[in-house]
């Protein structure tokens, strides 16, 4: 089931990954954007709010409700790892995935980017048991796995790959993030403002 949301939204406090915000621009006003495991939707709202037409997918209608009066996001409720693809057919401008790591599914988001469409993508990566959750293998990426997923053909043209350690003390976690363009995007895009969020090389 899909829901369109009315205007106004309930506050929020949780801003967008740096990662995500650093390559933003890469993703034009009106664009259709996924949100995929959007959880509560920082990311949904984020893009909405720089004039996306965002769709919000997560198995969790309680913490998509948190999207409920934002303009230009749609919410749908569907859980990624237990059905089919819900979303066979359809095509987006946009992926945006944080913090969540399913295999199986990366076929179905390459196939649903269009020619020139932009994947951000960012979560937990081998060796992060060592720092705490999420420690289990299915639930972190390989060494250089990003890279792969947009190796494969067609080809995407990556504009910026990191994966180290991110933040300091307690705090740690392994990460492993990409921003990249599908081979029709013409190049090269417009220059990211430079970030330094905390993440080392390694």
């Amino acid at each position: 089931m899909i829901r369109a949301c009315s205007r106004f939204a309930q506050p929020q406090h949780d801003d967008a990954s740096p990662w995500v915000a650093r390559f933003a621009h890469l993703v034009v006003p009106g664009a259709r954007v996924l949100d995929v495991a959007a959880g509560g939707g920082r990311h949904a709202r984020f893009f909405a709010a720089r004039g996306a037409r965002v769709l919000a997918i997560d198995r969790d209608a309680g913490s998509l409700a948190a999207c409920a009066g934002v303009e230009g996001i749609q919410t749908r409720v569907a859980d990624l790892e237990a059905e089919a693809w819900p979303l066979a057919g359809e095509s987006f401008d946009a992926i945006v995935v944080t913090n969540y790591l399913h295999r199986p599914l990366f076929a179905a988001l390459r196939a649903a980017l269009t020619p020139a469409g932009v994947l951000l993508y960012e979560t937990f990566a081998h060796g992060n048991a060592r720092f705490g959750r999420p420690a289990r293998p299915q639930f972190l990426l390989d060494p250089g796995e990003l890279l792969a997923l947009v190796a494969r053909p067609p080809a995407m043209t990556v504009v910026a790959f990191e994966q180290g350690v991110r933040g300091r003390g307690e705090r740690r976690s392994v990460v492993q993030r990409i921003a990249a363009v599908g081979a029709a995007r013409p190049w090269p895009p417009a220059l990211a403002q430079p970030a330094d969020d905390g993440v080392g090389n390694g």
